[in-house]
């Protein structure tokens, strides 16, 4: 971290296009790093993908400013960092936590500030990461703020973070209809979520604003369902006819069959090798997300 700093420094005189394209850089390692730690979770593929999105449009919804939605979208992509320090068995655990493991996830807001505390670009997602679990009763954790002490990038995430956890599968329940989990943000509204946002996002989920990031991966790639696992299969926009894919908690390998303009998986019967199931950052869309972003956040960073 102090040679990132240094670096950050010494890039400072540069001109803005060399300066930009350095700040990309440190912000793409970021973005890597997050998803490398989701990639530990076999049953959250394309979680901070879809938490990024939600959390973009709902702060466009709001009237944001622009620099403030690029924030909130990197905000969202890296506010799991902190989890890390999970262990295994209790990250992929196949059912309900116990009290004393779910302590131990609770810790993972203030790692994941710990990560970050020192890089050149930890402002930018301070407040997703430490504050997510923040609630507006001051019940929320770590640090049990309240109301307006919760910041606006938080109460943004914490709201598509719990919602895309509800329609999302889990090893002990499939994700639940967008319609359930809109009327339990609404019912906890004030709460456990924050008013003005949660009113606004329950209203946009009403109106299919959300129904294209639901179960998805990337921009028009669904999950695809394991026969044993359920939707939990991650596709790329790089995927072509005959690619093989693996799911990531049983291994079964699957063979990639075109359907018209899209892919379909098919069973093979067997299952991957460690080499095959080693994850590999997705680039293209994580190049994506940095594009999107860095005009608007990086060049006065």
């Amino acid at each position: 971290m102090s040679l990132l700093s240094t670096v950050a420094r010494i890039l400072g005189g540069a001109e803005p296009e060399n300066r930009l394209r350095h700040h990309e850089d440190l912000l793409t390692s970021l973005l890597v790093m997050a998803w490398m730690v989701e990639a530990r979770d076999a049953y959250t593929g394309g979680h901070l993908w879809r938490v990024s999105q939600f959390s973009r449009l709902l702060a466009q919804e709001a009237g944001l400013a622009k620099q403030d939605v690029a924030r909130i979208l990197v905000g969202g992509f890296l506010h799991d960092l902190g989890k890390i320090s999970i262990p295994d068995h209790i990250l992929g655990k196949r059912d309900r936590l116990t009290d004393e493991e779910y302590d131990v996830i609770r810790t993972h807001p203030e790692v994941g500030w710990r990560m970050l505390a020192g890089h050149p670009l930890a402002e930018l997602a301070e407040a997703a990461v430490r504050a997510h679990h923040e609630t507006p009763d001051g019940k929320g954790y770590p640090r049990g703020l309240a109301g307006e002490q919760v910041p606006v990038d938080a109460r943004i995430v914490g709201i598509c973070d719990a919602f895309d956890a509800m329609t999302s599968t889990r090893p002990y329940r499939r994700g639940m209809p967008v319609e359930k989990a809109l009327s339990i943000i609404e019912d906890n509204l004030g709460r456990q979520f924050d008013q003005k946002f949660g009113e606004l996002f329950v209203s946009m989920g009403r109106q299919t604003k959300f129904d294209h990031i639901v179960a998805h991966s990337d921009e028009g790639i669904p999950l695809r369902e394991c026969l044993q696992c359920g939707p939990v299969i991650v596709l790329r926009k790089k995927h072509q006819h005959g690619d093989k894919v693996y799911c990531p908690s049983c291994t079964g390998e699957y063979t990639l069959v075109s359907q018209g303009s899209s892919l379909s998986i098919a069973p093979t019967g067997a299952k991957g090798s460690p080499k095959q199931l080693e994850p590999e950052a997705d680039t293209e869309l994580i190049g994506k997300l940095v594009r999107d972003s860095a005009r608007a956040l990086l060049v006065e960073a």
